[in-house]
């Protein structure tokens, strides 16, 4: 007999995982189909927002395609960008780009700095006066399945003891069903992951590839703010140690985003992101506008890098991948919020026909199509070399090559390069025997902060009487394994500090703070063992950005 809680069961045309832009893009585009449509949107964060994270400077061009009077509605998308600069930096100086040799693609000339999470509360508001059903804090936790469709999605289980057993208020969740399912879980979503590998979505791609972005929000002195302001940086503090780059955005009320983004692939396991982002805040130029000013929050979360080749097939049986579940982000631009929203309107599109065609349940093949030959598959394709540049032959070459192959595309839509990301990037991490430590200059705390104090700022809160969330594949590993051989990653890549080996040689413990977990999904892909499996923890949980 099966031990499995018996669950209630609800019925809906389609049921969405997931209130980011793609998701309620999508819970949008089908009631404006449909009005009888029955679509529920379920979200784990604790309110829609509370887990979004994005830089952002918002390309409008899918808001217009789904709410074309976006603005008459007060969408807040309120500081257009106004200049836009590219620096490469060096220890103590910068050096420009100029714009006119940037590729077209790469001006920020029409768009929006934005706080996604806003942007989200926004839509969300939206899609409930369309009679969308929106459910915060029902974290997804299972697949529910019929034979090889994807029939629904179990939500809202608590109240299970930290071994797992059946506390005594223990809920067993509910099973919500649909004739289709949306996965819009964001970046290495847990549900997304297992259909990825079950349907082997991913077998003609190429190898997903990630970084990892952190972000402060500071109040500076409005003497330094300049509303719209766009500035990216590459090089120093990295170098040669990884790729990646930084983002400054000002937007209103004397408000600047800060972010770093580290690329995941990188070879030394000495490498602590966390600590180059604090140390990119002491370059002149940043040290300088953050001076006198103070930091209000923080947040992390992981970036999908593969790009146009790395996508999987993103329609199976019953469902469909939207966003960044499948990887929609152009990574030279740093922006996918917009193919999020293109995906979630082409999704609802092609599962509205199929229900009126009385097809419900059947490969939306239609919808993965346009992913790959519409608007998005256009946007991808056309910057696909730029991150395998960078990552086999480095900044130079990215810039160089790559801003080339750009330029060549946009004038004339070809280019003779498809060059493949080769190793993924937990298989990029070579053994600490290769390198050599590096040492990180002490936090400050006026400029530079330690990741515990700063996740303080990312609002961050789990009930710690359930189970980790964070799950090992094998519990020996950690200390047998990856201490001695990578010099224990985990205590680095993590940017919220959950992981920590504790004692030395035969007495070292590896231990897991799931509470300060930010759910960026790092330990998912970094592990150099794979060993660490990223699961959904009770609803409502994790960080609650304010204005991220």
């Amino acid at each position: 007999m099966s031990d499995a809680p018996t669950r209630e069961a609800m019925e809906y045309d389609v049921v969405i995982v997931g209130a980011g832009p793609a998701g309620l893009s999508a819970a949008i585009r089908l009631k404006q189909l449909d009005a009888d449509l029955q679509v529920v949107v379920l979200e784990k964060g604790s309110e829609v927002g509370a887990h979004i994270l994005s830089g952002a400077v918002l390309d409008p061009c899918g808001l217009n395609a789904l709410i074309p009077d976006w603005k008459k509605k007060g969408a807040p998308l309120n500081v257009p960008v106004t200049s836009d600069a590219f620096f490469v930096l060096g220890e103590e100086g910068k050096v420009r780009v100029p714009n006119a040799v940037m590729p077209p693609l790469m001006s920020n000339h029409g768009n929006y700095v934005v706080s996604m999470g806003n942007v989200c509360r926004w839509m969300a508001e939206q899609a409930e006066e369309l009679g969308v059903e929106i459910f915060p804090g029902m974290a997804c936790s299972e697949i529910v399945w019929d034979g090889d469709r994807v029939k629904g999605v179990v939500a809202g289980e608590f109240g299970r003891n930290a071994d797992g057993t059946e506390g005594p208020g223990y809920e067993p969740g509910m099973e919500l069903h649909g004739k289709y399912v949306m996965l819009g879980e964001g970046v290495r979503g847990s549900l997304s992951k297992q259909v990825i590998a079950y349907h082997k979505l991913d077998a003609d791609a190429d190898v997903q590839k990630y970084g990892l972005g952190m972000k402060e929000i500071w109040e500076i002195d409005p003497d330094k703010h300049t509303p719209g302001k766009v500035v990216h940086t590459m090089g120093w503090p990295l170098g040669k140690n990884a790729g990646g780059g930084s983002f400054i955005y000002h937007l209103d009320n004397n408000q600047v985003y800060v972010g770093f983004v580290v690329h995941l692939n990188y070879k030394n396991p000495y490498v602590f992101p966390y600590m180059e982002f604090q140390k990119f805040k002491h370059h002149p130029m940043v040290a300088e506008l953050l001076k006198g000013g103070k930091r209000v929050a923080y947040g992390a979360r992981a970036i999908t890098e593969g790009g146009y080749q790395s996508l999987p097939k993103t329609a199976f049986p019953g469902g469909v991948l939207l966003g960044c579940a499948a990887g929609m982000v152009n990574v030279p631009r740093i922006k996918g919020n917009h193919n999020a929203m293109l995906s979630g309107k082409a999704a609802a599109e092609a599962a509205h026909e199929a229900i009126q065609a009385g097809r419900a349940g059947d490969v939306l093949d239609g919808y993965d199509t346009e992913v790959r030959e519409g608007a998005i598959g256009k946007d991808l394709k056309r910057v696909r070399n730029v991150k395998p540049l960078w990552s086999k032959y480095g900044l130079t070459a990215s810039l160089t090559v790559g801003g080339a192959d750009m330029w060549l595309q946009n004038l004339t839509g070809w280019s003779p390069l498809n060059v493949a990301h080769g190793k993924n990037d937990a298989d990029s991490t070579e053994e600490a025997s290769k390198h050599q430590e590096i040492v990180y200059p002490k936090p400050d705390g006026k400029l530079s902060f330690d990741r515990l104090t700063n996740v303080a700022f990312s609002f961050t809160n789990h009930e710690e009487s359930q189970p980790a969330h964070l799950k090992l594949k094998d519990a020996s590993v950690p200390v047998a394994i990856n201490l001695p051989k990578y010099a224990g990653p985990s205590a680095r890549y993590c940017p919220a500090g959950v992981y920590e080996f504790v004692g030395e040689g035969d007495a070292a413990k590896f231990q897991i703070n799931f509470q300060n977990c930010v759910h960026c999904k790092t330990c998912d892909i970094k592990d150099p063992s794979q060993n660490i499996v990223w699961t959904t923890p009770q609803g409502g949980d994790g960080p609650n950005y304010p204005n991220m």
